[in-house]
């Protein structure tokens, strides 16, 4: 998969970047260091993964990545609800964003299991087909 861009995932992740530094700005002065650097460095880290793996040769390779993007998007969950617990963000800009990024989660989720099961047929195949070389020997 070389052509991230046609990813549903990657567009949605590439949206959700935009979402964030949006909310973001309105975040206090003193936590432009804090908060609202890391929630944007975790968004961003999410469509950056999802490309990178996706140019990576192999399908296991690019499931790695995506646990990557998934581990980032985990975080991007809690810092919103932080964000939220420290009022820094409405209940209505938190039910948006925590809709979004679980959407992105479950996005992740089932393009690494379909990554992986195509990987384990794959594996599979060649070990049958090693195996009825192995008989024609």
């Amino acid at each position: 998969m070389n052509n991230f861009k046609k990813l549903i995932v990657w567009q949605k992740a590439r949206k959700f970047v935009k979402d964030v530094y949006i909310l973001t700005k309105k975040f206090p002065k003193e936590e432009h260091f804090g908060l609202t650097s890391q929630i944007r460095r975790a968004a961003v880290s999410i469509v950056s993964n999802i490309a990178e793996g996706s140019g990576r040769g192999t399908a296991n390779d690019f499931a790695r990545f995506l646990d990557i993007a998934q581990g980032s998007a985990y975080e991007v969950e809690t810092q919103i609800l932080l964000s939220f617990d420290l009022d820094y963000i409405t209940i209505e800009e938190f039910t948006i964003s925590n809709d979004k990024i679980q959407e992105i989660q479950k996005m992740i989720n089932k393009l690494t299991h379909s990554l992986r099961n195509r990987r384990e047929i794959l594996d599979t195949r060649h070990k049958s087909e090693d195996t009825s070389l192995k008989s024609d020997v």
